[in-house]
């Protein structure tokens, strides 16, 4: 919009900025007075300071004139830290519209991202997906994009997008008609395609045990921790998760992929995740790299493990300080990042499958004797795992080692793809149960949901009581024992949840090396 009177010219154009996958509008305004100068003011970092330079060199170098008049760029709202290089475009245009240099007559429904080359063209910027996605919400019709970022932002519903490669052909389709019709994208068709990982169940030997363990754990969406002696299985049962989960909604693909496209890690040619995350951090990991944190509050590993898995493999090997910061999000499956001025909320609605050993030395419980630790070692060895942590895990299975029966043995080498199928009609079976509710598992369900959807009868409550007095059973743990006997009851094609499956869910839940 124009505004033209006898002190000058201002004139708005309209970028955003991402807090999380969360989209905040930010306006360029571009005021042109008599006097000298130009000047910046908003609140920017230092790459937003750098733009201004950016952007009249490539206004030189394609023609332009940099305006000779006192000229000062507001960035609102200016109680907002204004970061990175995406807002080039967006002060490029207002100066030139501004200035009269280029024809923008409708700056009021038009969202404008990218950073500006020396030479004018127009490369990639984080988070083009989130605001692509919301700029519909916000009551834009037109984003205009680096032609780099068109896959991501093609996703978005209700809104034109349209990719250009250089400040020449964004003058082109500001000015609309028939030129700028050329440079628009088509929406994209959700396909999801099937996960392909290098792991497969068919080659985890023996284990039927674990094996029914995991196939619950991934028809429910339940956290499992693996525990047993070197080479049972455990690492290569935790890598197979991943070949048995369905693969994500449309909804699901696009929150996932938001988040990667805020961390610059999106990297498939189709702009989206298709595909549930696998995350597998190393032990030496730091408590910002696995939460989330830094300078710009940037999603950490639970955060790109959105919809998927996070693996810890030799949990008991993770620093206290990392595992002790999971808690919070494996119970509100999101995590809220503080910073002074401001904090930011990534989703983080992970699946937690880890494994750890019985011991330091790895073989207390076998019928060996190989174990070489002291109760006091094996004592301090597990409580580097805390209580709470533990008590959020849904499914703990004791893996033995294997013999050499069943090293040979093909009766147990079930392949992913068979399995994959029985969980994907246990999830079909709690999609449509939860249909409208926001989730879609069962380990999701919050105690409203329990209250809906897992009643049960007299002979089964006396059950859960007696497994309450018996273990000691903390509220969460009888609630997730509720839930997982909801699982393996979808898994059986029950309705209603029946003493067999809450005798299941109960024996994942006491493990003896736990």
């Amino acid at each position: 919009m124009t505004e033209v009177t006898s002190g000058g010219t201002l004139y708005r154009t309209y970028s955003a900025t991402c807090a999380g996958i969360e989209v905040v509008r930010v306006t360029v305004e571009v005021s042109i007075t008599p006097g000298i100068g130009l000047f910046l003011v908003g609140l920017p970092d230092n790459a937003v300071r750098e733009s201004l330079l950016r952007v009249t060199t490539a206004m030189q170098r394609n023609g332009y004139a940099v305006p000779g008049r006192k000229t000062v760029v507001n960035m609102a709202p200016a109680d907002i830290k204004k970061e990175g290089s995406g807002y080039d475009a967006a002060i490029a245009v207002a100066l030139l519209a501004a200035s009269g240099q280029i024809l923008f007559p409708e700056p009021e429904d038009c969202l404008i991202m990218g950073e500006l080359s020396l030479d004018g063209r127009l490369r990639k910027v984080r988070g083009i997906l989130p605001i692509a996605v919301r700029a519909a919400e916000m009551g834009y019709d037109r984003v205009i994009v680096p032609r780099e970022s068109v896959q991501e932002a093609s996703w978005a519903e209700g809104v034109r997008v349209f990719g250009v490669s250089d400040l020449q052909e964004m003058a082109l389709v500001l000015g609309g008609g028939e030129a700028a019709s050329a440079f628009e994208v088509r929406g994209r068709k959700y396909r999801p395609v099937e996960k392909v990982s290098g792991c497969d169940f068919a080659d985890v030997a023996g284990q039927p045990f674990a094996r029914r363990g995991m196939e619950i754990a991934a028809s429910g969406g339940h956290n499992v921790l693996l525990c047993g002696p070197p080479g049972s299985g455990k690492s290569m049962m935790s890598k197979c998760m991943a070949s048995i989960l369905p693969p994500m909604t449309r909804d699901e693909a696009i929150e996932t992929s938001m988040i990667y496209s805020v961390a610059g890690l999106l990297r498939d040619e189709s702009g989206l995740l298709t595909s549930r995350p696998y995350r597998a951090p190393h032990h030496t990991a730091s408590p910002a790299a696995v939460v989330g944190g830094g300078v710009r509050a940037m999603p950490g590993e639970i955060s790109l493990a959105h919809n998927g898995v996070l693996c810890l493999d030799e949990i008991a090997q993770f620093p206290p300080s990392v595992l002790d910061v999971l808690r919070q999000p494996l119970e509100d499956r999101k995590i809220t990042i503080s910073r002074a001025r401001y904090k930011v909320v990534y989703p983080a609605s992970f699946m937690l499958v880890a494994s750890m050993n019985p011991c330091p030395c790895g073989y207390a419980g076998e019928d060996d004797g190989r174990c070489t630790c002291s109760p006091s070692m094996i004592q301090r060895y597990r409580a580097r795992i805390s209580g709470p942590l533990l008590d959020r895990m849904d499914l703990n299975i004791n893996v033995r080692a294997v013999d050499s029966a069943s090293m040979s043995d093909s009766m147990y080498r079930e392949s992913s793809r068979d399995i994959a199928l029985r969980v994907a009609r246990a999830r079909e079976v709690q999609r449509r149960r939860f249909a409208g509710d926001g989730i879609y598992a069962n380990a999701q369900m919050q105690p409203s949901h329990l209250q809906k959807y897992c009643t049960v009868g007299e002979e089964e409550s006396r059950l859960l009581q007696r497994l309450a007095d018996s273990y000691g059973l903390s509220a969460r743990g009888y609630v997730r024992i509720l839930k997982v006997a909801r699982t393996v009851a979808d898994m059986s094609g029950s309705e209603e949840i029946k003493t067999v499956h809450i005798s299941e869910a109960a024996q994942y839940r006491f493990a003896e090396n736990v």
